[in-house]
């Protein structure tokens, strides 16, 4: 296969490596549509408006910086203000200063968010178990879970 590449050091994938990778790549695009549709169907939620409501309900007083929430919810913060936005007009939501640092912005859970998070966390649960959790053994998940940490990229400041 031509590539262009003139250095020594590209190295191809192997057949291992190649269905290890094509393996990952097909989870990182199908999944996350295979656990949204059930959310949208039920709850009109999308996948990462629940994200945000889950990551704000666990945390300290269901509050979260917004740079930290986008992180948590794989977004970027603009995509994550365009979300917060919609979450506040309906009332899921509140936007306040950070009283500790000015700079920063945190959004808290409302009562009545926190109560849209709990009707539609047993759909999102049964997603969760039906299609990964449940098709894994103690080992296979103790695995996933192993390599997830290792593929995981954390912001210094988290």
């Amino acid at each position: 296969m031509e590539t262009g590449d003139t250095g020594n050091d590209l190295r191809w994938l192997d057949p291992d490596e190649k269905e290890a990778w094509t393996g990952l790549l097909s989870l990182l695009l199908l999944l996350p549509g295979r656990l949204e549709s059930p959310l949208q169907q039920a709850h009109g939620l999308t996948l990462f408006e629940y994200l945000v409501l889950s990551h704000m309900s666990e945390a300290p007083q269901r509050r979260l910086r917004m740079s930290e929430l986008a992180f948590l919810a794989n977004g970027s913060l603009s995509r994550l203000s365009n979300v917060v936005k919609r979450l506040e007009r309906r009332e899921w939501v509140e936007r306040s200063p950070d009283p500790d640092d000015g700079r920063y912005t945190i959004a808290a859970l409302t009562g009545a968010g926190l109560a849209v998070l709990q009707d539609a966390a047993p759909t999102h649960l049964r997603s969760v178990r039906e299609l990964a959790l449940d098709r894994l053994d103690a080992d296979d998940r103790a695995a996933l879970a192993r390599i997830a940490g290792r593929l995981r990229v954390r912001p210094r400041e988290f």
